[in-house]
């Protein structure tokens, strides 16, 4: 076979960002990040397709294919994702259509493996429903903290949806504390539902708020804590960048405050596990909600790795 030289973002298999594929989660010794998708949307109780998400994601990613060089950042004068800095595509969670229950449990189980190989797990739904069962995996730490970007509370008493996620998480005894932005708009979750949040002790940050305050401002609200687990529904976005969800909705956040409270966070605390939920390809003809949501998670995994970096926790400078 020819030797591959230029790698154009239209060649080759499409995995996440061009980064190596790994077929066996055993063989993640050398990973400090796994990337894995949900293809799931049997959580969406109106309208479907976000299963479709992981793949378009991956497709979209392609154009931002740079290998072990990396990527340079012209407003923070730094580069990231750069060796020795190793990142892995391990392809998708498997999934029963018939047994939501199993196919949540191949979620939990994936977490956790990857976890063990000492990698951080990165997720890409699939509906929201998908982060309950990281959420659950993530039993093994103490003093944690979620943090959500979303349009919607999802703070819903119907268990095991796209709508519940935040109330279960909340049910869960390994979560101290939680942290909710970019709620708006008719339809977010009922005052009840409101009311159940607060009476959790969650910190939420409406858009509106959230957007006259600054990324600064409500990265100090916060909660402080050891850990941090951070769910992003791409419906979080304003509908004119993220239209391609299948419950977009307008006055959302916008990608230079989303990416500076995520810096914010990954300079708070150590990042244990992150996902992205949501995107809906068939409403996203132009791939502009997924490449958002491609160059989202990009950012979140430079600025988390970058820290583990300072930190001496690359597995490289570990060795």
């Amino acid at each position: 076979m020819p030797k591959i030289i230029h790698n154009l973002p239209i060649t080759g298999i499409a995995s996440f960002a061009k980064y190596p594929i790994c077929t066996d989660l055993d063989q993640l010794d050398d990973a400090d990040v796994c990337v894995m998708g949900i293809p799931y949307d049997m959580g969406a109780p109106y309208l479907s397709g976000t299963k479709f998400g992981p793949r378009r994601i991956r497709e979209v990613s392609c154009h931002y294919g740079r290998g072990d060089a990396g990527f340079w950042d012209p407003e923070r004068m730094t580069q990231y994702l750069e060796a020795p800095v190793k990142v892995v595509d391990a392809g998708d969670v498997d999934m029963d259509p018939m047994d939501f229950h199993a196919s949540f449990d191949n979620v939990t189980e994936a977490a956790r493996k990857i976890i063990s190989k000492g990698a951080l797990p990165v997720f890409m739904g699939g509906d929201h429903s998908v982060t309950i069962p990281t959420a659950r995996a993530l039993d093994m730490y103490s003093d944690l903290c979620v943090v959500q970007f979303d349009a919607h509370l999802d703070f819903g008493k119907r268990r095991w949806t796209n709508g519940s996620p935040m109330r279960m998480i909340s049910e869960m005894p390994h979560f101290t504390q939680m942290c909710q932005i970019g709620m708006r708009g008719l339809g977010s979750n009922t005052r009840e539902d409101f009311q159940s949040a607060y009476d959790y002790g969650s910190v939420v940050i409406p858009s509106r708020k959230a957007l006259s305050l600054g990324a600064e401002e409500v990265i100090k609200m916060i909660p402080e804590s050891k850990n941090y687990f951070v769910t992003i529904d791409i419906d979080g976005y304003d509908m004119s960048t993220a239209p391609g969800v299948g419950s977009p909705s307008p006055g959302g956040l916008n990608y230079n405050f989303v990416t500076d409270v995520l810096e914010g966070i990954a300079k708070k605390g150590n990042v244990v596990a992150f996902d992205l939920v949501e995107v809906a390809p068939q409403y996203d003809p132009s791939g502009i909600t997924a490449r958002l949501g491609a160059m989202t998670m990009l950012a979140f995994m430079g600025f988390i790795t970058k820290e583990k970096e300072k930190r001496g926790q690359l597995k490289a400078q570990r060795r």
